[in-house]
């Protein structure tokens, strides 16, 4: 029996709940109360369970109805998911958005773009990678990711297609307590070679025989940017970060930024780029994302 509930008969049973009598959800649903109290009595002898006490003026929900409108909501919800999610796929709206994003990125900026995206396509679940170097690019180029945000290492695979987003600043920095913070000035070349380097390292192949910024022959390698950050923290090297990941660390002087040959104050600016296959460019949900993205002129002051 149970086989046979409908959609329509789990719509009454929440509207007779809803609205707190069978006249006032036949009003809703434009029926009689007649029909209502049909359908809910025809509910209840196929699910075997009393929904409705009947015995006061107005009808309210017993124990085991209470717990079956819980599961009747979810049924219905469910289905009107699917249903707004078969229009978009059938209008060429993507079943589902995958990004994997930069380490390096602005993460408050993604939240904020990440909230509208929540507003503007409800039904589209968006799934997102937080990757470092050719970290990037591997979801892409195994199909688990529709668009990228990388930065300048390694070189985009030929098979994809780039789009300039933004720039952000990207400085030295070592603890107050290591010994290059307490240089004045310039940073002469071969003293930075004296003192540990920490280095990003690639978790992947592709950046492979390149890199960039590396000006010491003792660097520590890390996989995490997270523990970079707090490996220069902890003064057991030295390092270049993005400004809006350290510029509250510079602010109460955690961290100093490093004068450098060839880099002036304040950092250098670092590309952030938009990748995704030529072979298959961005839908309509991926497209108005990287829109969003790139509307952040500001951050080129804040952050790049």
């Amino acid at each position: 029996m149970l086989d046979g509930v409908s959609l329509d008969q789990l719509r009454t049973f929440i509207a007779a709940s809803d609205q707190g009598s069978f006249s006032a959800a036949g009003r809703l649903l434009r029926r009689s109360q007649s029909a209502i109290s049909e359908a809910i009595a025809t509910l209840e002898n196929q699910m075997g369970v009393v929904l409705f006490d009947r015995s006061a003026r107005y009808p309210s929900l017993t124990s085991a109805g209470t717990v079956l409108l819980a599961d009747a909501r979810n049924i219905v919800d469910n289905v009107d998911l699917m249903k707004a999610r078969a229009r978009g796929i059938s209008s060429g709206l993507e079943p589902e958005l995958s990004v994997v994003v930069d380490v390096f990125f602005p993460m408050n900026r993604m939240i904020e773009v990440a909230a509208l995206f929540r507003e503007t396509f409800p039904h589209t679940p968006l799934r997102l990678y937080v990757e470092a170097l050719g970290g990037v690019f591997q979801p892409l180029l195994d199909g688990r990711a529709s668009i990228g945000i990388a930065g300048p290492l390694p070189d985009c695979p030929p098979s994809m297609s780039s789009e300039a987003l933004i720039d952000i600043r990207f400085l030295m920095v070592a603890s107050r307590h290591h010994p290059l913070a307490r240089i004045k000035g310039i940073i002469p070349r071969e003293e930075l070679a004296r003192h540990v380097q920490l280095v990003l390292t690639d978790r992947t192949s592709l950046s492979a025989g390149k890199e960039r910024g590396v000006m010491s022959p003792l660097t520590w390698r890390l996989a995490d940017f997270y523990a970079k950050h707090h490996f220069l923290l902890g003064g057991l090297g030295w390092g270049g970060m993005p400004l809006h990941t350290v510029q509250n660390d510079i602010l109460h002087e955690r961290l100093v930024e490093l004068r450098i040959d060839e880099m002036s104050a304040g950092g250098a600016e670092m590309p952030m780029t938009v990748v995704y296959p030529k072979t298959d460019p961005p839908g309509p949900a991926a497209r108005w994302l990287i829109d969003q993205l790139k509307l952040c002129p500001e951050m080129a002051g804040q952050h790049g």
